[in-house]
């Protein structure tokens, strides 16, 4: 594809803006996108995913997402020695083992980003209705513990009913 506005070069810097509802594209290579000011904003805003977990840690700003300390927390990983700071800082972890030892701390953040800290995707076709079946019995058997928490003993035993004929019908599956 050329440039729309010189229609030598190829265009390599492609812009979409909204103005009043309508919306409008723009095909330019990077001479051009420089000449019309464009390129500019880009590189100025120096976008970077650490740069926005580092945003979204920032306390004591409006923005960023409280990471207080529920109940016992650890402030270096065990497996890897990153200390929490450091991750609020460049926004990368260490090794798997940091997402176990920051927990609680990161489940703010994930939440904040993605909406939910459970896998709701796709599941692979070789799982069959498994996966869906295992997931309810999850989902029923936290509805079970706040039953019991609410001493609503009735609800809760029709809750563990179910929970006992689905996992019946996930042994017949296999």
């Amino acid at each position: 594809m050329l440039c729309d506005e010189c229609r030598k070069r190829p265009a390599n810097v492609h812009i979409t803006k909204m103005v009043n509802g309508v919306k409008s594209e723009f095909h330019l290579c990077e001479e051009c996108a420089r000449d019309k000011g464009e390129l500019s904003l880009i590189s100025e805003s120096k976008f970077s995913f650490p740069s926005l977990l580092t945003g979204l840690l920032q306390t004591g700003s409006d923005i960023g997402v409280s990471v207080s300390r529920p109940g016992r927390t650890v402030d270096r990983c065990k497996n890897c020695g990153l200390a929490f700071s450091t991750f609020a800082n460049m926004g990368f972890l260490g090794c798997s083992e940091c997402y176990e030892q920051f927990g609680p701390r990161l489940e703010p953040l994930i939440r904040r980003i993605h909406g939910n800290c459970q896998h709701t995707g796709k599941v692979p076709k070789r799982m069959g209705g498994a996966a869906g079946v295992m997931r309810e019995i999850e989902n029923l058997r936290n509805d079970l513990a706040k039953l019991v928490s609410d001493e609503k003993y009735e609800d809760a035993a029709v809750v563990r009913d179910k929970i006992k004929a689905l996992e019946e019908r996930l042994s017949n599956e296999e």
